[in-house]
Parts: C-alpha cells; structure tokens; sequence
C-alpha cells in the first residue's frame, strides 16, 4: 500500500473526506444499510468498508486483481452476484471500453494500472479547488474499468493490484481465499445515505482526491450532460461550497472535505435497480450562488429546485442537464459503484 505524500493539513484532510462513516452523513437514524451488490461479503458502515471478491486476471504487466461490481447483462449480472446496469453497454465501440479476452475462467486485459507513484494532495485557500494534486495509480493509454470479451457485455471490473502495487482504496487483499477489503464513501440518493466504492476517474484531481485510478479512456463515455436511456452515464453532484464545520449538521462539500471536516456527501441521481443507474458518474459540480444560504442537500429533485430558483449554480461548463434544471456537466467521470443504502 502506498503511503500518500502530502502536507500534514492534506493528509488530516484526505484521511477524513475519504474515511467518514455512513452515521456522520445520514440525515436521520436509520436501520443498518442494505446491501445492493449481492457479491460482497462484508460491509462495515462505521470503518467505511466493504469486502467483496478479489479475481485472478492476467495483462501486459503479468498477474492483476480485479473486482466486477455491475454487468450490462440482466442474466451474467445475476449469475455473478453484480449489480444490472444496462446503460453499460451504451459505451461499446468507444475507448471507454477495453477488451479483454477469456481463457478458461481468467481474464487477460489489454490495459493496466501503474499503482506505484505516490499520492499527492495540496489543499488551495479554500480547502478546493487543491493547489495541487498528482493521483496515486495511473491507467496506461488502453486501460479502462469498462471490459468487453466480444460478447455484447461490458462488464466494470476495476484493476485494485498487480505487480507495481495496489489501489489507495484497498485496506487488505488476500489472494488465497481472494477477497478483497475497500474503502468506501457516503452520499445520498433520494433523502437516503448510500455507501459507494471509488475505483476511478477521468481527471487527475478526482483521482488523487479520491484515491483511484486516473483513466482517461472513461471520458469517451458517451451522454455527457444527460441520463436519457442512449447514455453511459448518471449525474452525481459534488456540492463545491457547501455549509463548513466538523460538527454542523448541515455539513457538506468539497470545500469542507478537502479542509478535513468529514465527506464530501455527494448526491447521486439513480440507485441500482433501476433502468437509469450507472456507476459512470456523470460528475456535475454545483456552487451556492452569493445570496443563498447553503443548506446540505440530499437528493437530485433538491438539486434541481435550487438550480431553478437561482440558489445553485454550475460549477462546470460542459453540456446542460435538462434532468437537473439546467446544471452542467463538468465534464469529468468518476466510477464510483454503489453498494449500498441506508
């Protein structure tokens, strides 16, 4: 496991944005979260973990553990225990989808990760945008989380180690018994908390901040700006400059995490099990606007209605969604699998 290289503020700030517990972000007292990903073994809401299996693959740099969290296939998502996600399969054709071929039972990649550089996070003035960053794990110019065999699947199977290191995210892996323990983080969906992995992103200060992969490639994802049934994508909104302080139970943001007050308590626009989810964050960062006063927001329809009165603004300068009153897309992605709710 790598040790992030960052300032001492940094590494208080990392530590907690990335390792806060689903009871610091859930609104209310809730029963104990239920699990969305049927393969997972083990989820700890309070250490910020979940453990799942750990796969056997093989790539250009030799052996590589992998995880598969969502199949396009109703059927192979089933016998595998993984979560449905259809719109998957709108990024086949793209470079957004790697291919892979199967001997046997074990996949062999075309890309893989670089996870031996060192993470580095710098917090700016106001805690975010970071003054500078330098992710922890590298994709090479064929490596994306997104995998085809030919086979009309895409499948997300992140890379979480192979002989150059592994995944910022991995708290254990054991190959013997091939499980793996990651990090997890908490948002929202629809007023509830949901528990969701961080595995890659598309931009180096995603991926430093979160401690994924950087894989560009994920870019070429298409639907940019919009959750129609012909995009690979589903919004999540990081709420850039929300309400500060560790103990303020109105907490929330960018700002606030990357200070090392808690989460950034992101909110997600669909959850699995239904037709629109993706893991392919369609990533829509939102600023209060000068004469609002921010308040934490935990779903997508209070988004909107904060966009449609003026009280939110866009944060990025890529497309409009209409689905969110007109708020834009970065436009960046982060693969962010969610595993479970409440």
């Amino acid at each position: 496991m790598k040790v992030p290289v960052l300032t001492a503020a940094a590494l208080v700030a990392v530590a907690a944005a990335l390792g806060a517990t689903a009871a610091e972000s859930a609104p209310t007292k809730a029963a104990a979260p239920k699990l969305l990903l049927e393969s997972a073994t083990k989820l700890d809401a309070k250490a910020g973990t979940v453990t799942l299996p750990a796969l056997r693959g093989e790539s250009s740099r030799g052996e590589v553990w992998y995880i598969v969290t969502e199949s396009s296939n109703r059927t192979d998502a089933a016998r595998r225990g993984v979560i449905f996600a259809p719109k998957l399969r709108n990024a086949l054709g793209t470079k957004a989808v790697q291919r892979a071929t199967l001997a046997g039972t074990r996949l062999s990649f075309a890309g893989t990760v670089n996870f031996a550089p060192m993470t580095v996070v710098v917090p700016g003035d106001q805690g975010f945008p970071p003054a500078k960053v330098v992710p922890g794990a590298v994709g090479d110019s064929r490596y994306s989380p997104l995998v085809t065999t030919g086979n009309g699947i895409v499948l997300n199977a992140s890379h979480v180690a192979n002989a150059s290191g592994r995944s910022d995210g991995v708290v254990s892996l054991d190959r013997k018994k091939g499980l793996v323990t990651l990090k997890t983080l908490t948002g929202f969906f629809a007023g509830q908390t949901v528990h969701y992995l961080r595995t890659d992103a598309s931009v180096d200060v995603v991926a430093a901040l979160e401690g994924s992969t950087l894989a560009k490639n994920l870019d070429f994802a298409p639907g940019a700006g919009s959750n129609g049934p012909k995009s690979a994508r589903s919004a999540i909104i990081p709420i850039v400059n929300g309400p500060r302080g560790k103990a303020n139970a109105q907490r929330q943001g960018l700002q606030s995490a990357v200070l090392g007050e808690g989460s950034p308590l992101n909110i997600t626009q669909s959850i699995p099990g239904t037709a629109d989810y993706s893991p392919i964050w369609d990533v829509h960062p939102a600023v209060w606007s000068d004469s609002a006063t921010p308040k934490r927001l935990t779903s997508s329809a209070q988004v909107a209605a904060a966009v449609k009165a003026g009280r939110l603004r866009s944060g990025g300068d890529g497309p409009a969604n209409a689905s969110l009153s007109g708020l834009k897309a970065a436009p960046f992605i982060s693969n962010c699998p969610t595993v479970a709710i409440g």
